[in-house]
């Protein structure tokens, strides 16, 4: 997954939302958002090639996601990441353990930004850092680089969203998603994809022939901590390939 803007706001009537885009290769085999049988409680979408998953839910409370890290020249982990979002959901170690181990063994992996939470806490992990924390209360965002880091398309998403807050109607926050515009040349960053490709990359919402926004995905926990979760998926250039909603 390659953005996703969320606030966190423990106490309140909402205390997480989150909206995330899913970038990904289209050849890649996926799974649509849904209960795993092998994995009671935990609901999530499924990347069918290495069976992990980018963003999910599972019982008590927990939530977890993941964003690559964009750096051609990193060397490439022997380990999916997308296992470390599925072993949290299903798993019983709480937040600070748990990225305690991660941070332990981040070098088996490819590099990654992980968020893991358990309705009381959220904790982030970047790999590079090694360094696991939990974060106060506000909103974020988290694309291919470190927390925050302000590329363009975080800095609109995220600043959507907060325009959302008082009323976080999740098609809204579908909308947010689906934006497609690129951001000017002279704000892209420089990753070593190339100018082209920053173009392509740098729209919050991306279509093309081979690569693009898989999934868009909005959760909104509530106080009593139930979860309602929308997804939609799809295709080459966009091609909308349906939508499912789950309370969990």
């Amino acid at each position: 997954m390659c953005l996703i803007v969320f606030a966190w706001r423990p106490g309140h009537a909402l205390p997480l939302i989150v909206a995330a885009n899913r970038d990904e290769f289209y050849a890649r085999p996926t799974q649509a958002l849904g209960a795993w049988e092998d994995a009671p409680g935990v609901h999530a979408g499924r990347d069918l090639e290495a069976g992990g998953t980018w963003l999910g839910v599972g019982p008590n409370g927990r939530f977890a996601a993941l964003t690559n890290i964009r750096d051609p020249g990193q060397p490439l982990g022997p380990r999916s990441r997308g296992e470390l979002v599925a072993a949290y959901l299903s798993g019983t170690l709480g937040v600070d353990a748990y990225l305690d181990q991660v941070a332990s063994r981040a070098s088996q992996y490819s590099g990654f930004n992980l968020l893991v939470g358990d309705g009381e806490r959220l904790g982030y992990l970047h790999a590079r850092e090694a360094a696991p924390r939990l974060l106060e209360p506000g909103i974020y965002g988290v694309s291919n680089a470190g927390l925050d880091t302000p590329w363009p398309k975080l800095v609109k998403a995220r600043r959507g969203l907060q325009g959302m807050l008082d009323n976080p109607d999740p098609q809204r926050l579908l909308g947010l998603l689906g934006d497609g515009e690129p951001a000017p040349e002279a704000d892209l960053p420089e990753t070593g994809v190339g100018l082209a490709t920053e173009k392509l990359l740098s729209s919050v919402f991306i279509a093309s022939q081979n690569y693009g926004t898989r999934a868009s995905t909005v959760l909104i926990v509530d106080a009593q901590g139930r979860r309602r979760m929308i997804e939609r998926s799809f295709g080459p250039f966009g091609g909308h390939l349906g939508e499912v909603e789950i309370l969990a």
